[in-house]
């Protein structure tokens, strides 16, 4: 049987899972019950696996032939939000809900092991099954990297199922997918006094100001116009009372690009703008700048591979192309040590599921995503391990 239509015949499979997932959400490397699911599903199939990372897992099936090895990752963590939908299925966590479709991830590669498990003849190499903790906080990736998952693995796959695109259409183009993300915060320290008198103090709310507008000449000064970029504060916090010269200033943000160059320039740009405007008030400031994640950046060899898995499953029609995003993906650390491919899976369907976004408290999919996600996880490891046994 062909990929397609094994994945057709496990749909009911899919959808079990899936709704056994979502039904019991876990927070970020807190996935105890979930990694039990995953463990007993590929006992099940009779495949091998291990717990890594605290609350990961890995399976490893082994192709007829020897080859190259290939990494498929699902994340596998919910997120804090109460759900609202009316389900059979609606989570029993309460503050915990599968807003963002890492249900559909996990059973989505679950079931494509199905599918690999019955192909394995077919396979020329090694597939390693990467069911991430903690992509939602970003410490998952870097600690399935950590406990050597990568160490033999030439490439990695991940997905995600989107619902800004329609049910059957896959994206996986070259390049820039999603966007880095850092985060900051400023404190400055300068002198209170009464505000009737501000030539006795140091305003910090003044150096906050003058820090705030002098950030954004970052973007708009020092980057290449044709890299896109942002640095946004959304916290800015100074003073007590309206007669009183503010001691303190406080100033939060995020900063997002594509570029690998741009994004680690960020925090020396941020340092030097905080260090020298704070001097000019006579005040002083402190930066603390952390990476979350890195730009998610695709292979362009992998990409190829890519575009001729989706047409085989779901035709010229599922091939789409589809704009890069600024949200964050872990995902992208593996980018540092293999090559990575990130694709979106449409789940989208407003004709039989009402339309919220990711991370709403009624975010839901059409469920024939993922007998398409399992379809692709499947056909891409095939292809991309006859590619490789070619080379």
């Amino acid at each position: 049987m062909k990929v397609m239509e094994l994945a057709q015949e496990y749909k009911a499979y899919a959808s079990n899972i899936r709704r056994t997932i979502h039904k019991n959400p876990e927070a970020s490397m807190k996935e105890y019950e979930t990694q039990k699911t995953i463990i007993k599903a590929l006992e099940a199939m009779g495949i091998d696996s291990k717990k890594v990372a605290g609350t990961g897992v890995v399976g490893i099936i082994e192709g007829k032939k020897k080859g190259k090895t290939l990494a498929l990752r699902a994340d596998i963590d919910a997120i804090e939000v109460q759900e609202e939908n009316e389900l059979s299925y609606k989570s029993k966590n309460a503050g915990l809900m599968h807003a963002c479709g890492h249900d559909g991830h996990t059973a989505g590669l679950l079931t494509a092991a199905k599918i690999l498990k019955n192909m394995q003849d077919q396979l020329e190499g090694k597939v390693k099954l990467v069911f991430q903790p903690g992509e939602e906080t970003a410490m998952g990736a870097k600690a399935i990297i950590e406990a050597g998952v990568l160490k033999d693995v030439d490439a990695i796959l991940g997905l995600h199922l989107w619902n800004e695109l329609e049910v059957g259409k896959i994206s996986a183009e070259a390049g820039p997918r999603m966007a880095s993300a850092g985060i900051f915060n400023i404190n400055i320290q300068g002198k209170g006094g009464h505000g009737s008198m501000p030539n006795q103090g140091v305003d910090a709310a003044l150096v906050g100001a003058a820090t705030l507008m002098n950030l954004q000449s970052i973007v708009s000064r020092e980057i290449n116009p044709l890299d896109p970029a942002v640095l946004s504060v959304g916290i800015f916090k100074a003073g007590t009372l309206f007669n009183v010269i503010a001691d303190k200033a406080y100033l939060e943000g995020t900063t997002r690009c594509f570029n690998l160059e741009v994004n680690d320039k960020f925090e020396e740009q941020i340092n030097r703008v905080v260090e020298y405007t704070a001097k000019a008030y006579n005040a002083t400031a402190v930066l603390d700048y952390t990476q979350l994640v890195l730009p998610t950046i695709n292979n362009k060899e992998l990409s190829a591979i890519a575009h001729t898995s989706i047409k085989k499953i779901l035709g010229e029609e599922g091939d789409t192309d589809f704009e890069k995003t600024t949200g964050g993906e872990d995902f992208s650390y593996y980018g540092k040590y293999v090559k990575t491919l990130f694709a979106f899976v449409g789940c989208r369907n407003e004709k039989k599921i009402e339309y919220h976004p990711h991370h709403h408290s009624q975010f839901n999919i059409d469920e024939e995503a993922l007998v398409n996600s399992a379809a692709f996880y499947a056909q891409f490891a095939i292809d991309f391990l006859k590619e490789a046994g070619n080379d």
